[in-house]
């Protein structure tokens, strides 16, 4: 069942909380596991590691907890010659190490009073301790973990999965989770956002992990941004009209209002640009969390991302007492998310914009990373569980025709994104797989699936059984053989 590596000090006990209990159990052994039952075979034409990251406490919480508070846990699947690996390891931030140190939690969390913080908050947003527990890229041979309201990104090893310290290149207001990597530069981009001025600053590393440009982007104030996007040659960033009540600020209070009345705006900016070079369109006012892709086409600067009719729903009615807002922040459902493009045209200023699919609620797009900033044909989105933050299927989208082709996880399982892997020598936008991992309640087990892009309907090419079952998670990854040997 697996090899444990770490002792880790937990003092987390069972309770009721809708997200520490069920799918979002969460796990305290660390494993390096090469006994792994396969159902089907393993492809032989993939080498390469999948990384997922995910919220897992390992102490109680000082007020109520929110899942985004977990502490940060690396699961990895190496693949290679028809054979997998299995690890998993805490990310050891340092607001890890000080609650090992201390034997309990030191910081209230996102949903907790400010005033209960046994310790100074860990970012700019509170008394919130860097979990580094959201995101995941692989970038100049490292796994970079990140976090939602801004951590110092945490490099690990993609073998090991030892955790190597914090990028020496995050500015002092840290990175937001999602920094984006261009795999045919070898950069990585990122932004952070802060209660101070400058209110956002964007930066480009280079595939030496070297600091290549950091400038600042003028807002009128401070913003919630949760995620970016890029072209070839520009940079796409967004402010929308979801942002924190500034009156609180004084309390150490961070509560967002949502401001219909105010457009959405988008900045563009050349990759190398200075602040001066942004070039700001407006649009219907909404929230994006996650965007798919964008690239350009002639004079204009096309987006795709995850258009939110409704951002802030109302608290969840058969939701556990004191968590209905929190259940409904989360639940795809209620915020009702379509497939949307926005169009930019640098010349006119003007932009237009359409919803590509509304059939049902839709996010965390993933697609093709060979096709990152450039003309694109499919997304592959997750379905949502109503009423909880689950992912219950997998949609793929076609932007060329207009069709879709959903599969359904099944019966009380739950996957995550679904990074895709290009199949050697493809020859089709599609050609390769969809890689996820499962978490399934009636069997009581994880696996890792792979199914076959081309076509979803066929069912799983194979199914790796893993030693424990992990906890639910968000964001993934994959890279190749090449990228992690880097």
């Amino acid at each position: 069942m697996g090899t444990p590596v770490n002792q880790v000090k937990a003092t987390l006990e069972p309770n009721d909380h809708p997200y520490r209990n069920g799918a979002w159990t969460p796990v305290f052994e660390e494993l390096d596991t090469d006994d792994l039952e396969v159902i089907g075979t393993i492809p032989a034409d993939i080498d390469g590691l999948y990384v997922r990251n995910t919220e897992n406490p390992v102490h109680g919480s000082l007020g109520r907890y929110h899942p985004f508070d977990g502490d940060g846990m690396i699961h990895t699947v190496r693949i290679k010659d028809g054979k997998a690996i299995y690890r998993n390891r805490f990310v050891r931030t340092k607001g890890f190490e000080a609650e090992q140190k201390a034997g309990g939690p030191l910081w209230p969390g996102l949903m907790g009073n400010p005033q209960d913080a046994l310790q100074p908050g860990m970012t700019a947003h509170g008394s919130v301790k860097d979990s580094s527990s959201t995101d995941v890229v692989v970038h100049a041979g490292a796994i970079l973990s990140t976090f939602y309201l801004c951590g110092e990104g945490y490099r690990l090893d993609p073998e090991t999965l030892a955790t190597l310290g914090p990028a020496d290149w995050v500015p002092a207001h840290g990175i937001s989770a999602h920094c984006k990597v261009d795999e045919a530069t070898g950069e990585l981009l990122f932004f952070n956002y802060a209660i101070e001025k400058p209110h956002l600053q964007y930066g480009v590393v280079g595939p030496d992990n070297k600091l290549k440009h950091l400038v600042p982007i003028d807002l009128p104030g401070p913003r919630l941004p949760h995620d970016m996007a890029f072209t070839e040659n520009f940079a796409i960033f967004n402010d929308c009209p979801l942002f924190w009540k500034e009156e609180l600020f004084e309390r150490k209070l961070r509560i967002p209002a949502y401001h219909p009345d105010m457009p959405t705006r988008f900045g563009i900016l050349p990759r190398m640009g200075q602040p001066e070079d942004i070039q700001w369109f407006e649009a219907r006012p909404t929230y994006v969390l996650h965007w798919a892709n964008a690239f350009e086409e002639g004079d204009d600067v096309v987006l795709d991302g995850y258009f939110q009719n409704d951002p802030v729903p109302p608290p969840l009615t058969d939701f556990p007492s004191g968590y209905e807002s929190m259940g409904a922040s989360l639940d795809l459902h209620s915020f009702k998310p379509e497939l949307h493009r926005w169009r930019f045209n640098r010349k006119t200023g003007e932009t237009n914009e359409e919803t590509l699919f509304d059939d049902y609620p839709v996010e965390f797009g993933m697609f093709n990373p060979q096709y990152a900033g450039r003309p694109y044909r499919y997304v592959y989105s997750v379905t949502g569980e109503p009423g909880w933050f689950l992912f219950n299927g997998l949609t793929k989208h076609d932007l060329e025709t207009g069709e879709t082709e959903h599969v359904s996880f099944g019966e009380q399982r739950f996957g995550s994104e679904a990074p895709f892997i290009p199949r050697a020598n493809a020859r089709s936008e599609d050609d390769g797989y969809l890689i996820s991992f499962i978490t399934d309640m009636a069997q009581d087990r994880s696996e890792c699936i792979i199914l076959d892009a081309k076509d979803l309907s066929t069912g799983p090419v194979c199914t790796i059984l893993l030693p424990h079952r992990i906890s639910s998670g968000t964001h993934a990854c994959w890279a190749s053989g090449e990228q992690i040997g880097k």
